[in-house]
């Protein structure tokens, strides 16, 4: 049993937490950032400390897939620079993120027009505040686009850019709201806007730390107590969150819902303490990801009972068929979280589940993807067009750096 004395309740800047996750290889595999283009080649590589040994030939038909993935990418790029729709940057970010992370770097080398063009676009989407949006779109989404084409900036890795990264991060400390983040500052928050927002915030502490410029305003940090509170807020977990929809199910615990109001997975009627029925939110597999995922960006021990808990959950739904809770709809932004998360947890190592086997889930997981892929383009969809996953370049993007994660540690 979890109890409140068993959690320190401000981890940010206590002694190893998941630092062990952040160095050598492994910094660049989360988000699929990758070394300076010429530093290396894909199919040379020295595997990851402690691996036995390597199948070049599943690595190659990995990097196979990915190159096809980043040329159709190339090939659908609209004139103005952007990707898909222009009234969201954020879908560029996330096809520039993939193109810096091909393993090779051949990608961006081949591309090169066609990343400028992109990465103009982005700069020509950013606002007086800072921000990264289209003040044209019907809903501007402020933090999903600015979050997003922020992490996009740094991997850019392009010293020029500071400013613009540097002020982007400001404007999202600045949307902080009731200790997560939602869509824009009004609005409420939610588990999948505020793991953005971590993201983008852990990949650009490095520029706060090496950035001289007098003429920029004061750096701003967020209230890191205050987010872990919030993805607390989100978890079915008892003995942390005391919210009354909070799941006594067996098959909830540990898990995370969307917000803490609402469930995408809707509801169940569960027996409560005081015998009654009660109505609680169901976990599902997306946000129970993305929980993870936010405690490892707030330096949360991998040992903490939080974030066992959200592990445990996953263990015993461990699935690739499936968005656990959801069948189909957001299946590929599930295995992108899924690829980002495991890679943290578990890095080189396989997963145990609940009934004791194990799964190579790298490999699994890299499998799955490409079964999935359309042979002729090298592009992905979801026919479940829930969440923009009809839209092929979104699910490209989600597809190809799910990979590149997969292919450093396969």
């Amino acid at each position: 049993m979890i109890t409140r004395s068993d959690i320190q309740m401000d981890n940010r800047f206590g002694a190893k937490r998941f630092r062990w996750f952040f160095t050598g290889i492994a910094v660049a595999v989360l988000t699929a950032t990758v070394p300076a283009h010429g530093q290396g080649d894909a199919t040379t590589a020295g595997p990851i400390e402690g691996r036995q040994s390597i199948d070049h030939s599943f690595r190659m038909e990995v990097l196979n897939s990915i190159n096809k993935a980043t040329g159709w990418l190339a090939s659908v790029q609209n004139e103005g620079g952007f990707w898909s729709q222009a009234e969201y940057p954020a879908l560029t970010g996330l096809v520039l993120m993939a193109f810096a992370g091909e393993p090779s770097g051949k990608a961006v080398q081949k591309h090169q027009n066609v990343v400028d063009r992109g990465y103009g676009y982005l700069l020509s989407s950013i606002q007086a505040d800072g921000g990264i949006y289209n003040t044209d779109a019907p809903a501007p989404l402020e933090n999903y686009n600015t979050a997003v084409c922020l992490t996009a900036l740094v991997f850019a890795n392009r010293p020029e850019l500071d400013p613009h990264i540097l002020r982007a991060r400001n404007y999202l400390v600045g949307l902080q709201n009731a200790g997560g983040v939602g869509y824009n500052k009004t609005g409420s928050s939610d588990l999948s806007n505020t793991v953005l927002a971590l993201e983008a915030l852990h990949y650009s502490r490095n520029h706060v730390q090496r950035d001289r410029s007098p003429e920029l305003e004061a750096v701003k940090d967020l209230d890191w107590k205050a987010a872990i509170e919030f993805i607390e807020s989100c978890q079915n977990l008892p003995e942390v969150n005391t919210r009354e929809w909070v799941s006594s199910a067996p098959e909830d615990r540990g898990g995370f819902v969307y917000s803490p109001t609402e469930s995408k997975a809707g509801e169940r009627t569960v027996e409560g303490t005081d015998g009654k029925e009660q109505t609680a939110l169901r976990s599902y597999g997306s946000m129970t990801y993305a929980g993870l995922l936010s405690y490892i960006y707030a330096d949360l021990e991998k040992s903490d009972p939080r974030v066992t808990a959200a592990a445990d959950w996953l263990r015993s739904n461990y699935s690739l068929e499936e968005n656990p809770g959801m069948g189909e709809q957001g299946l590929f932004y599930y295995y992108h979280l899924m690829a980002k998360a495991l890679n943290a947890y578990c890095e080189d190592k396989p997963l145990q589940l609940k009934d004791g086997s194990t799964v190579q889930w790298r490999r699994d997981l890299a499998l799955r993807l490409l079964s999935l892929q359309d042979g002729a383009t090298g592009s992905w969809v979801n026919e479940n067009g829930r969440w923009w996953e009809k839209d092929p370049v979104l699910v490209t993007a989600y597809a190809t750096i799910a990979l590149e994660i997969l292919y450093r540690g396969l």
